[in-house]
């Protein structure tokens, strides 16, 4: 069974999540990093750090979830503003530990962020990800997610894939 529990985000449960999928994500995308110098790739983990902080995921802004399988932490998700004038947020940290992964663990979290979105105010969700994860683009586009142009920090980035989704009643 999968539980879904709020956390703060400097928990350290979900910071040893973060880290994990940090690792992931460092392994999936080496090939892009090869000709990083040791600055642009400080550069790049500063920008990945410093899209998030304890407070932007947390209410009344956001969350930060840590999935739960058979008692062990398996996977982790936050929502985040975006832009909150517009009504936008952003999935951010998504990540399934490899042990629980096809077994329902992210979508869960998804679900759960989608639902704590909605409840918030938002009406729009917004999300990156990367030609890598093979796996997250069937996520999303399985659970009603459409790909969008690439925005801010991903608009140059070859390996990135952008989606959205439509919170709002049809």
């Amino acid at each position: 069974m999968i539980e879904i529990t709020e956390v703060p985000y400097d928990d350290a449960v979900a910071v040893a999540l973060v880290a994990a999928l940090h690792t992931d994500i460092e392994h999936r995308y080496a090939y892009a990093m090869v000709d990083m110098t040791p600055d642009q790739h400080e550069e790049d983990h500063a920008g990945y750090l410093a899209e998030i902080s304890p407070d932007l995921v947390a209410h009344p802004h956001g969350t930060f979830v840590v999935a739960w399988l058979d008692g062990e932490p398996a996977g982790c998700g936050a929502l985040k503003p975006l832009d909150a004038g517009s009504g936008v947020a952003e999935v951010k940290r998504m990540y399934t530990a490899p042990v629980a992964r096809r077994r329902g663990v992210s979508r869960a979290v998804l679900s759960r962020l989608e639902a704590v979105a909605a409840a918030l105010g938002y009406r729009t969700l917004q999300l990156e990800t990367g030609t890598a994860q093979p796996e997250a683009l069937a996520l999303y586009a399985s659970h009603g997610w459409h790909r969008i142009a690439l925005y801010g920090r991903y608009q140059d980035d070859p390996d990135s894939v952008c989606f959205a989704k439509d919170l709002r009643p049809a």
